[in-house]
């Protein structure tokens, strides 16, 4: 039990043994005023009448607002498994789409790389494609033919050069 449950049991013990203790005091009648009129009750059954209208009151309100708490919670928690199951289900549309959106990219990937007639190849990628591979090989052959007239020019003065130097010994 929580300290202020188990204090508040101490109190309304302590006024029901008090009660016990002065019974004969609490039902002697005294003469009571009501403002316009004169009673003759007993005044401490009327107090303790309404200790016990006001601690049946406050058990009513807090069972009240521990009942409202709990519908609560179990409202939100209600809403928010809908809006889990929402967002599970917004982000599965999600990969779906970006699967199928995936294959189709990969399938055209693969309809131009098999030589296939790309659908949407652009004519303008395509011609400078050619004039880029006609200019590549336009370089490596003059690569090709400079390495040559080097190879060529060095072996010249190796056999020039091969006749000025003394016999070897």
């Amino acid at each position: 039990m929580k300290l202020r449950t188990v204090f508040l049991l101490l109190i309304l013990g302590a006024i029901a043994a008090f009660s016990a203790l002065n019974w004969n005091h609490f039902i002697a009648p005294t003469t009571l005023s009501l403002g316009l009129t004169e009673i003759q009750a007993p005044l401490g059954v009327i107090m303790l009448g309404v200790v016990a209208f006001l601690t049946a009151f406050f058990l009513v309100f807090v069972v009240y607002v521990q009942a409202s708490a709990l519908f609560d919670s179990r409202r939100h928690a209600q809403e928010l498994q809908l809006n889990r199951e929402l967002a599970d289900k917004a982000e599965a549309s999600r990969f779906t789409e970006l699967r199928s959106f995936l294959e189709a990219e990969l399938q055209k990937l693969a309809g131009v790389r098999s030589g296939g007639s790309p659908v949407t190849a652009d004519p303008a990628i395509l011609a400078r494609l050619d004039r880029l591979e006609k200019e590549l090989l336009t370089a490596v052959e003059q690569s090709g033919n400079s390495l040559a007239a080097c190879l060529g020019e060095i072996e010249d003065r190796l056999e020039r050069n091969a006749g000025a130097l003394p016999p070897r010994q």
